[in-house]
């Protein structure tokens, strides 16, 4: 009697004990969600899905040529990878810059880099961003990458926030695109996706950078976007409208045919002048001109009293300690060219590179 007295009040603490682990978890898993913003729960979610991986890290790589415009930008990029890599919050690996002008230039001991061969010559037609997926080909296949996922950046990218890993397993990570429209070109989109692979909506309003992939999933799809841009650019209707983000599309199309849906991620990237505030923004892509009046009034596609343009320094870096814009320019704007600024304040040797 006494035993299985015993052996009630056992069950009846294990079943309380049971109940309060239930309590406490249910709590803490609550809180969690609550306490983030509207992508907390993107990013809770992304933490469980993190459990299971081996690796979370991811490997920075840019693809670039070795003309002085290319060479600058990513010496702000690589500056700022080094500033955010090991704060709390980032995932960032290493960082490779792949060069695909086929030989050697004189970063090679600033910025890790691996060379590959362009394209053949002519295969082109001018347009070399081309040589982008080819690139990527090359590295993927020679190259001994150690993350589990690959960032794929641009030169014109300054990590402005730690980067995470945004990617949901095999699920990628991108930014959306407003200008990258697969619904509206659905006459040109079916020449590469054809109806019977399914909606056109599967094609994701994306570039391939900025991206958060597996390597092993990039190294299937990479193939197939070189395969696509070239037969886009061989299609002239298609060449016409997409103009300089056919091989944005590229990669959208290639994705699809390997059934890959992207999760579409716009705190990825702001883009000045448009994005007014950095916020909780991972990266900066200033690709378009800046140009204010001295009333810190936009006058886009008008050069400005101030402006911030890359395209001004096409043959050579530019000068140290650029002019802050005016008052009332957006904060976008005034965070880019104080980033470039402490940029050029603290690398080796800036004005040294040969202008070409």
């Amino acid at each position: 009697m006494i035993v299985r007295k015993n052996m009630g009040r056992a069950k009846s603490l294990f079943l309380l004990l049971m109940v309060l682990l239930f309590f406490f978890a249910t709590y803490n898993l609550v809180a969690m969600i609550m306490d983030h913003r509207p992508d907390g729960l993107e990013s809770f979610t992304r933490k469980v899905m993190r459990s299971g991986n081996s690796n979370s890290k991811f490997h920075v790589a840019v693809t670039a040529t070795d003309a002085a415009y290319n060479q600058w930008q990513c010496r702000i990029m690589y500056y700022w990878y080094k500033k955010m890599k090991d704060l709390p919050g980032s995932d960032m690996g290493k960082f490779t810059r792949i060069l695909h002008s086929g030989r050697q230039d004189q970063l090679m001991e600033e910025i890790p880099t691996f060379v590959v061969d362009p394209l053949p010559e002519g295969l082109d037609r001018g347009y070399i961003v081309l040589n982008r997926p080819w690139a990527f080909v090359q590295w993927l296949e020679k190259a001994d990458v150690e993350e589990e996922y690959i960032l794929m950046a641009e030169p014109d990218h300054i990590f402005v926030n730690p980067l995470p890993n945004l990617a949901y397993g095999t699920q990628p990570a991108a930014f959306p695109f407003f200008y990258i429209k697969p619904v509206q070109n659905e006459n040109i989109i079916r020449k590469f996706y054809p109806k019977e692979k399914g909606p056109v909506t599967d094609v994701d309003p994306i570039g391939n950078s900025p991206v958060i992939i597996k390597k092993s999933l990039m190294e299937e799809i990479a193939p197939t976007w070189v395969n696509v841009s070239l037969r886009m650019k061989d299609d002239p209707e298609t060449d016409k409208a997409f103009g300089w983000v056919l091989e944005m599309y590229a990669y959208a199309v290639a994705s699809a045919l390997h059934g890959v849906k992207h999760n579409l991620r716009k705190d990825f990237m702001l883009q000045p002048p448009w994005d007014l505030r950095v916020e909780n923004k991972f990266i900066i892509h200033y690709t378009y001109g800046c140009d204010y009046n001295m009333k810190g009034e936009l006058t886009y596609g008008k050069i400005g009293e101030w402006r911030f343009d890359k395209r001004s320094y096409l043959v050579g870096p530019p000068p140290k300690n650029l002019p802050l814009p005016p008052p009332g320019v957006p904060e976008s704007v005034v965070r880019l060219v104080k980033m470039v600024n402490e940029a050029t304040a603290n690398i080796p040797e800036w004005d040294s590179l040969s202008r070409s």
